[in-house]
């Protein structure tokens, strides 16, 4: 049986583009550790993806995994099957547009078929308490960039 991990994840940007920055908190039974990072001239959802790919990277084996975050341009690319759609129309969306941050969509995809995560929507900046942590990791690496 997988071991069931719980990971919540927020990326921030000041300016879209600008300084980023992205939080993770990952937690299995009483552990937790937090990962962070950021960038001088990236977007939001750049940041958002980040942090779930660093968090699942940082797993070392196949877990379940509870994935919370207020991205919904993650969670629906994913759970709608959107991105799958658009790597097998080579990156082009179904309005013919080309996809955006496909090279972590890149680095997302293989991560997702390693483990079995199943995503929870929460909306940002509404008091979920590791909503909230992770806002401020992230906002904090955005600082280092501006």
């Amino acid at each position: 049986m997988k071991k069931q991990v719980e990971i919540f994840t927020d990326g921030a940007c000041s300016g879209n583009p600008g300084a980023g920055g992205w939080g993770a908190v990952l937690r299995y039974e009483e552990h937790e550790k937090e990962l962070s990072g950021g960038e001088a001239n990236t977007t939001n959802n750049r940041m958002e993806l980040t942090a779930v790919i660093q968090a699942l990277k940082a797993l070392k084996i196949p877990c379940a995994v509870k994935l919370t975050t207020d991205s919904k341009y993650i969670v629906d690319s994913v759970t709608k099957k959107w991105v799958y759609s658009w790597k097998k129309r080579n990156w082009i969306k179904s309005d013919g547009k080309q996809a955006l941050n496909i090279d972590l969509w890149e680095q997302l995809l293989p991560l997702l078929a390693k483990h079995e995560v199943s995503f929870i929507w929460v909306k940002g900046h509404a008091g979920h308490p590791e909503n909230e942590r992770c806002d401020k990791l992230a906002v904090a690496e955005s600082l280092k960039y501006k």
